[in-house]
C-alpha cells in the first residue's frame, strides 16, 4: 500500500506540516510578492522588501550557523534589493526541501528539487553543497550532510541508472508509462553520469572538512562499487547496454532516439550518458563535461579505498579508469575551434562528430572551473569559456533584460540564472562578477528568488517558481563574493 504523502512529510523537528502545504504556501507567497512588487514599485525598501521566508515554525531545517552567515553577509550588502534576494535565496534548501530523520540512531535526509515531490541525487548534493564550509563547527548541520549520504547510498542500491527517488520505497513512480517501467521508489529513470559522481563528491567534501571516516561503511562501499560497475558497463565496448528509455511524448528531448538506446557510437573508452544534467537526452552520446566529472570522482574514490578501506586493487582500478576515460577525452573531445583554438566540445560519438554549445547546467563546459576540475586561468579552460560566451555558442544569449547562458531544455529565448551564476562563479574579473549580480539582482521578476530560465528580453515570462538549487547556489555565489570581493557588495546596482 502506498502511503500517503502527507503522512511522510515529518520531519525530527517535529514541525507538524505536509510538504505539498509547503509548496502551496510557497508558490502563493510567491506570485502574491511579485503582483505586490509590481504595484508597489516605488515604494519604500523597507515595505516592499519584506522576508519571503517561511515563518520559523514552518522552516524544514535550520541551522545556527546558516542563519549566523545570514546575519553576517547581509549587513555588508549595500543595495537593499540584493540583500534581500540573499537572504531569501541562501537558507532555501534548509528552509523548504528537507525531511530529516533520526532512525535507530541514523541520521537519514531527504531533500527534494523544490517544486517536483522527489529527491535528484545531483541536485540534492548541489542544494546542500553551500552549506558544507559550517559541517566542522555545527554538529547538527553535519549529521544532516551525514544522513544525506545515507540516504544517497540507498538510491544507488535501490537503481544505478536511476536520477530521482521517492523517499518512500513503495511509491510507484510517476512516469509509470515509461518503458522499461521504473520499480517502486523511483521517480525517474533517466541515466545521466553525474547522478553517480554527485554523490561521489559529497561523501570526498565532508570526509575532507570533518575527518569523519564513518560514512564509508559497508553500506557506501557496496553503493560505490557498483556505481563504479555501471560506469564501467555505460563504455559499451562490446557495443551493448542494458539500459534503454522509451517514453511516449512529443517532446523530442525526453527520450533517446533507436529505441531508447541512443545514437550510434564508437568505443573509444569514454562513458555514454543518456541524458545531460537537464534531464534532456544528449544528441551524441557522450558527454563531455559528465566524462570529466567523472574521472575526478574516480580518483577520490581511489584515494579513499587506498586511505580509508585498504583495497589496494580496487583503487588500482579506479586510478586506471580514470587514466583511460582522460585519455579518451583528450584524444576525442578535444578539437579545434576555427576561431577560438583548442577548446572542449560539448558532446561527440567517437566517430569524430562533435557539438559545441554548453548547456547551463552542472555539470557543464563552464562549470568546470567551479567543479575544480580546472583551474580558471587553465588555458583549455579560458579558451572554452571564451567561446560559451561569444556569439558562436548556439546557446549564449542576448536579449534586452540579460545576457546568459540558455539550455535545450528551455527553448530558444530563455536564459538560466544558473548560467550566469556559474559565470559569476568562476570568473577571475571584479568587473564580470559585478555584471553577473546586475543581470541577477534584475531578473528575479519581483518575486525575491531564482528561477529555472527566464524569457531574455521578459523576466516575468519564466520557468519553475521553487527551484532550491538555483536559490542555493546564488546565495552561495554571494557568500563567495562577500569573502574574496567584499567592496562589490558595497556597490550600488542600477536597475
Amino acid at each position: 500500500m502506498t502511503t500517503n504523502p502527507d503522512s511522510q512529510h515529518r520531519s525530527a523537528n517535529q514541525l507538524g506540516f505536509s510538504r505539498r502545504g509547503v509548496l502551496a504556501t510557497a508558490v502563493a507567497a510567491v506570485l502574491a510578492h511579485a503582483d505586490a512588487y509590481a504595484a508597489e514599485s516605488f515604494a519604500p525598501a523597507s515595505r516592499r522588501l519584506a522576508s519571503n521566508r517561511p515563518p520559523i515554525e514552518q522552516r524544514r531545517f535550520t541551522s545556527e550557523s546558516v542563519e549566523a552567515t545570514i546575519e553576517k553577509v547581509r549587513a555588508d550588502i549595500k543595495d537593499p534589493e540584493l540583500a534581500w534576494l540573499f537572504e531569501n535565496c541562501y537558507p532555501n534548501t534548509l528552509d523548504t526541501t528537507v525531511e530529516y530523520d533520526e532512525v535507530d540512531g541514523k541520521p537519514d535526509a531527504f531533500i527534494i528539487t523544490g517544486d517536483i515531490d522527489a529527491m535528484w541525487l545531483r541536485d540534492s548534493t548541489a542544494q546542500v553543497w553551500p552549506y558544507l564550509p559550517h559541517i566542522g563547527s555545527d554538529e547538527k548541520l553535519k549529521r544532516f550532510v551525514k544522513g544525506l549520504i545515507h540516504r544517497q547510498n540507498l538510491c544507488i542500491l535501490l537503481d544505478p541508472y536511476a536520477n530521482a527517488f521517492y523517499k518512500d520505497a513503495t511509491r510507484p513512480s510517476h512516469w509509470a508509462s515509461d518503458r522499461p517501467e521504473p520499480i517502486a521508489g523511483v521517480h525517474e529513470r533517466k541515466w545521466e553520469i553525474d547522478s553517480l559522481c554527485y554523490p561521489i563528491r559529497l561523501a570526498n567534501e565532508y570526509y575532507r572538512l570533518t575527518n569523519d571516516a564513518s560514512i564509508f561503511d559497508d553500506e557506501w562501499e557496496r553503493a560505490m562499487r557498483l556505481a563504479v560497475h555501471t560506469l564501467r558497463v555505460e563504455q559499451r565496448k562490446d557495443g551493448t547496454t542494458p539500459y534503454r528509455f522509451v517514453r511516449e511524448t512529443t517532446r523530442m528531448l525526453d527520450a533517446p532516439p533507436f529505441d531508447g538506446t541512443g545514437r550510434p557510437i564508437a568505443p573509444v573508452g569514454l562513458i555514454v550518458s543518456a541524458f545531460r544534467p537537464s534531464d534532456d537526452s544528449s544528441l551524441y552520446p557522450y558527454l563531455i563535461p559528465s566524462n570529466l566529472f567523472a574521472v575526478q570522482s574516480l580518483r577520490q574514490l581511489a584515494t579513499i579505498f587506498t586511505e580509508h578501506i585498504d583495497d589496494v586493487e580496487f583503487a588500482n582500478e579506479c586510478t586506471s579508469f580514470a587514466d583511460e576515460v582522460h585519455g579518451a577525452i583528450q584524444q576525442h573531445a578535444v578539437k579545434s575551434h576555427l576561431d577560438f583554438g583548442t577548446i572542449y566540445a560539448y558532446e561527440v560519438d567517437g566517430f569524430g562528430n562533435a557539438a559545441f554549445w554548453d548547456d547551463a547546467n552542472v555539470p557543464s563546459l563552464m562549470s568546470l572551473a567551479y567543479l575544480g576540475i580546472h583551474d580558471p586561468d587553465d588555458p583549455i579552460y579560458v579558451r572554452t569559456r571564451k567561446f560559451l560566451l561569444s556569439p558562436s555558442n548556439p546557446y549564449y544569449l542576448t536579449g534586452t533584460a540579460a545576457s546568459g547562458q540558455a539550455s535545450p531544455h528551455t527553448g530558444k529565448n530563455r536564459i538560466w540564472p544558473m548560467g550566469i551564476i556559474l559565470r559569476a562563479l568562476s570568473s577571475t574579473s571584479k568587473e564580470e562578477i559585478y555584471e553577473c549580480l546586475t543581470m541577477l539582482r534584475n531578473t528575479h521578476a519581483g518575486t525575491g528568488f531564482m528561477h529555472e530560465a527566464f524569457n531574455k528580453d521578459d523576466p516575468r515570462d519564466y520557468t519553475r517558481d521553487w527551484f532550491a538549487w538555483a536559490n542555493t547556489l546564488f546565495g552561495e555565489l554571494i557568500v563567495k563574493v562577500h569573502a574574496e570581493h567584499p567592496d562589490l557588495l558595497a556597490r550600488s546596482f542600477d536597475d
